[in-house]
């Protein structure tokens, strides 16, 4: 009978806890999940505007498909700005990605957490009806040619950066975050570090293999720096004229975008480098190898490069 009693007092006390509003379910889901989230500034953003839309007293019971269908057409129909500087930035529709992602996504995370892990009730939704499509991610190879062209444009240091992407395939944050410490001539590897933290070993050809020990004697714990053209502080750090600085992302970002200018590649963008690499790298392999590559978790996210192994068979036929 005690036992039976004790029971009954703890599901009662746990009843009492349990999430009833949204403010309050939002409030132990960040707690719980998102504030770990890496990109935490657009989970913040994302629930201050839910928070704001639906009200921290609202239900979860009154939380239906008839109200996300309304925040998803609000948040459609508002615009982003386009450029930093205020009287130049253009506005742009929001995508139906950053609608999913700022809108869709999290609410329903915060929804099926109470109802699946806090057995708290919760409205009647069919969240596939409110998902948007989104377009398919364009795949775009240089030709050795292009590629040359673009190389030709690009400043010393940024080329070396630049020529690593293409012959590896790493996000233009893998790069410039990759250190001398990461680099593993013995095992001929090298480790990046990927979206959401994830670690990913790429094994050396002897073209990386030859770039990275070039460069593995320059006076930075990072690979891939430029020579300062002048002296100048950021913040609390002093940059010396003369001396090597590690590439930052808005650096490298900028140097891409104008040599791809300057040398009138056409349609080329900077992340094109990795759909360069994963395309060439299928000719001479398969899926699983190029998945393994670019870290992806499912192969279902490399079949956009099949297109490669389509036209081999055309050509061999």
């Amino acid at each position: 009978q005690r036992k039976l009693a004790a029971a009954a007092k703890a599901t009662v006390a746990a009843e009492l806890d349990a999430p009833r509003t949204w403010g309050q379910a939002s409030s132990r889901w960040f707690d719980e999940i998102g504030q770990h989230h890496k990109a935490l500034d657009l989970t913040l953003l994302s629930l201050e505007w839910l928070s704001k839309e639906i009200g921290s007293d609202r239900p979860l019971v009154e939380i239906d498909d008839n109200l996300v269908s309304r925040l998803v057409a609000k948040r459609r129909a508002q615009k982003r700005q386009v450029g930093r500087r205020k009287d130049r930035a253009k506005q742009r529709p929001v995508s139906a990605a950053t609608v999913n992602r700022t809108v869709t996504e999290p609410l329903r995370k915060v929804v099926l957490r109470a109802q699946k892990t806090w057995k708290v009730p919760v409205g009647d939704v069919d969240w596939s009806q409110h998902m948007l499509a989104e377009p398919q991610e364009r795949v775009r190879e240089a030709s050795e040619g292009e590629e040359s062209a673009v190389m030709g444009k690009l400043e010393r240091g940024y080329d070396e950066a630049m020529q690593f992407a293409f012959d590896s395939g790493c996000r233009r944050m893998e790069v410039i975050a990759l250190k001398k410490t990461d680099v593993d001539f013995f095992s001929r590897q090298f480790t990046v570090t990927g979206k959401g933290g994830k670690l990913r070993v790429i094994p050396m050809g002897d073209k990386l293999f030859a770039q990275l020990w070039r460069l593995k004697d320059t006076p930075t714990e990072y690979v891939f720096t430029y020579i300062a053209q002048r002296t100048v502080k950021r913040g609390n750090r002093l940059i010396e004229r003369g001396k090597h600085q590690p590439l930052t992302d808005a650096g490298l970002r900028s140097a891409q975008r104008r040599a791809i200018a300057a040398s009138g590649v056409p349609n080329f963008r900077p992340h094109d480098t990795r759909h360069t690499n994963a395309t060439r790298t299928l000719r001479a392999s398969n899926l699983r190898v190029v998945q393994s590559l670019l870290g992806h978790r499912d192969v279902a996210t490399t079949a956009k490069y099949a297109h490669a192994m389509v036209e081999d068979v055309r050509a061999s036929l």
